[in-house]
């Protein structure tokens, strides 16, 4: 059920990485509570599926297929939205997600680039492009999407574009301090997601398990809550950062992360 009352009620939003996870969790609650919701990703099918989802629920869902790694993509999806419904109210940039878990000598170039690409470049490229779009209109609420990985094992390449993504929003909100925009991040910790989309299409190899289950070892080890998060838990604090009751905090980073701090 949608909340036409509710605290994004005629408000126009767009979640990026929403078509499953943290992304479409937070699209969810938006839509519940009032917005019209652009579910932005590049896998088209699960994008279309996710709006679906959305619609059979009463939320005004519209897709949006774009690849956020490129500029291109991330102008034409925020130009797309502007020239549909005039104005972007709330922006949250979701895309990301560590693709290998191993020492970082075991890294290869190209590994490390694809880590950077997938990780830093969708929310250095959705601010870029949603900032005129907002500054034009005087207000407008960016919460991008960072991780406690900072101080995490075995994902140095996405420990470090994380990294960058709470700089950006820290220094991006001293630039933006008179324009009526505020910009604020959200570190999640270990959440519990149903992937739609492969994290690497090849198959895990052995050392791929081994990384990976290190890196759930040390995450729950540091979580003082002893367990993982859920998308939904994630979903309520970007709200309320991108919410006008949170008029008042600007630069930020959230952990939401069962206690764990980056």
């Amino acid at each position: 059920m949608t909340d036409a009352n509710g605290r994004f009620a005629g408000k126009i939003a767009v979640v990026t990485g929403a078509a499953q996870g943290i992304g479409f969790a937070t699209a969810q609650r938006l839509g519940r509570e009032g917005a019209t919701v652009v579910v932005a990703d590049r896998a088209e099918q699960a994008t279309l599926d996710a709006v679906a989802r959305l619609m059979a629920e009463s939320v005004d869902a519209h897709p949006a297929i774009h690849d956020l790694e490129q500029q291109a993509g991330a102008a034409a999806l925020y130009n797309a939205v502007s020239d549909k419904f005039g104005r972007i109210d709330v922006a949250v940039h979701n895309v990301g997600g560590t693709i290998w878990a191993k020492p970082y000598w075991e890294y290869t170039t190209e590994e490390i680039v694809a880590e950077i690409n997938r990780s830093l470049w969708p929310t250095l490229w959705c601010c870029h492009a949603v900032l005129p779009h907002m500054r034009a209109a005087g207000r407008g609420a960016i919460v991008n999407i960072g991780s406690v990985a900072t101080r995490g094992v075995n994902r140095v390449p996405y420990a470090a574009a994380k990294g960058g993504v709470a700089a950006l929003t820290a220094a991006l909100s001293l630039e933006l301090e008179d324009c009526g925009i505020r910009v604020n991040c959200v570190a999640p910790g270990g959440v519990n997601v149903t992937r739609v989309t492969p994290r690497n299409p090849a198959p895990p190899s052995d050392a791929d398990r081994k990384g990976f289950g290190e890196v759930m070892e040390q995450t729950l080890r540091d979580t003082p809550l002893g367990r993982f998060g859920e998308p939904e838990e994630l979903a309520a604090a970007i709200c309320f950062l991108a919410a006008d009751e949170a008029s008042y905090i600007t630069g930020q980073t959230l952990y939401v992360a069962g206690g764990g701090i980056g």
